[in-house]
């Protein structure tokens, strides 16, 4: 049950490359309608290159035909192998992914005991039409309640409060730019930090899949990821008697690989991570999953087939796929560690002690009181799954390499919750 070793890649007899096709649309279509010819390089030539790279090879098993998103990415999360990827490195819209890089940058900062009392300028700015958990002014939220509005609901509401205790908007897209310098999240610009359409924000598949390693690097990070419902705080009221009472309210996970939905099963071993869904954006996914010892993380950006719930069911053939492919087919890149992580592997005798990349645990808390983590998603027997996954406890915990490189000096992922499924 549990696997404390890096598979490392395995090279296969004579891989053959897909050609990547070229960028439709003349040469003055619009950089939203077609991607660059060449693109970022970080993590391997190939994923600077415009359409589908991958290495076939016997054994091999084909991707899946029917792929509508404008970008997406496989990755294996404890190697940082890129199994296979389609334009990784288009810089695109977002959306409320980009969260996943607000809550690496700021968990760290407040303890989730901490309490903050909302003051009507905490929510100024908020766009029309935003995802809203249901803050209100005047009441007080702990930082775990915060937290949950942001993962569950992707609540700007919660994004903006975090945002205001961490000395405001402006200081806390600073430090989330800073961060994803750091990561080498090269592609990314952020503008707004809950993901809200804005001229010039930008990310990619690649950065995306960064920076959600970087946060299943931290216990809360995974424990809010894989909530699946929680109890949020509600309005303070006077009851029928005259007295004061603030009664909660059941908020759920977005994520519908996580949850699940009428045309989309829980995917069997999901543990996280986020979505999102804008005008500018269009649907963008980042999701992580456990499946015979293998860890994979898959993003998607913007599936442009007008079907209900494309970017699961897209992200769920890519898993299905990766599973499949993990450890016969030869990576096309890599997932490159942090700056401060690089540099440190570069030191054989580096001290391997501690969590490398500055990447610590955020706010010494979990997710545990009042919510319903999932410890990965259970067989099919045609139920939901929803109130049916195993709690965390059921999940067995893997430490991997803590903050050392091995010597291909791979970002391993350590600490990770594995997710095991019902008999």
């Amino acid at each position: 049950m549990v696997t404390s070793a890096v598979l490392s890649s395995l090279a296969l007899a004579a891989p053959v490359a897909v050609a990547a096709p070229k960028p439709s649309g003349s040469p003055s279509a619009s950089p939203s309608a077609t991607p660059p010819a060449s693109m970022s390089t970080v993590g391997g030539a190939r994923l600077g290159r415009p359409g589908t790279q991958v290495n076939l090879a016997s054994g091999v098993p084909v991707l899946p035909k029917d792929l509508s998103a404008r970008s997406w990415i496989i990755a294996d999360a404890e190697t940082g192998d890129v199994l296979a990827a389609h334009n990784a490195h288009w810089r695109l819209a977002p959306a409320s992914t980009l969260k996943m890089l607000f809550a690496d940058t700021l968990l760290p900062k407040f303890p989730a005991t901490a309490k903050h009392k909302v003051v009507p300028s905490d929510l100024a700015g908020i766009g029309p039409g935003s995802s809203m958990v249901g803050i209100k002014e005047d009441e007080t939220y702990t930082v775990h309640d915060l937290w949950l509005g942001v993962f569950l609901r992707s609540g700007n509401d919660a994004v903006r409060v975090l945002s205001a205790m961490n000395e405001g908007v402006e200081n806390t897209v600073r430090e989330m730019n800073e961060h994803a310098e750091e990561l080498q999240a090269l592609d990314t610009h952020v503008v707004s930090p809950d993901g809200y359409d804005a001229q010039g924000q930008v990310s990619s598949a690649y950065d995306l899949t960064l920076i959600a390693r970087s946060g299943m690097q931290k216990p809360d990070f995974r424990e809010y990821a894989s909530t699946v419902t929680a109890k949020f705080p509600g309005e303070t009221k006077k009851n029928k008697k005259g007295k004061e009472v603030r009664k909660p309210f059941e908020i759920q996970n977005t994520n519908r690989l996580l949850t699940g939905d009428a045309d989309v099963p829980v995917y069997q071993g999901i543990a996280g991570v986020k979505n999102g869904n804008t005008t500018n954006a269009g649907a963008t996914f980042t999701g992580v999953a456990e499946r015979g010892g293998k860890v994979l993380l898959v993003t998607v950006m913007n599936p442009e087939k007008d079907e209900h719930n494309a970017v699961y069911k897209e992200t769920a053939r890519l898993f299905d796929w990766g599973f499949k492919a993990a450890g016969k087919v030869q990576p096309v890149g890599e997932l490159v560690p942090p700056k401060s992580a690089a540099q440190a592997g570069a030191q054989p005798d580096a001290n391997p002690s501690g969590e490398a990349g500055g990447s610590g645990d955020g706010g010494k808390g979990t997710a545990g009181t009042g919510a319903k983590p999932v410890a990965g998603a259970p067989v099919a027997d045609g139920s939901s799954g929803i109130g049916t996954a195993l709690g965390v406890t059921g999940g067995v915990l893997v430490l991997l390499a803590g903050g050392a490189f091995l010597v291909n000096r791979r970002w391993p992922l350590p600490d990770l919750v594995r997710r095991r499924t019902r008999p």
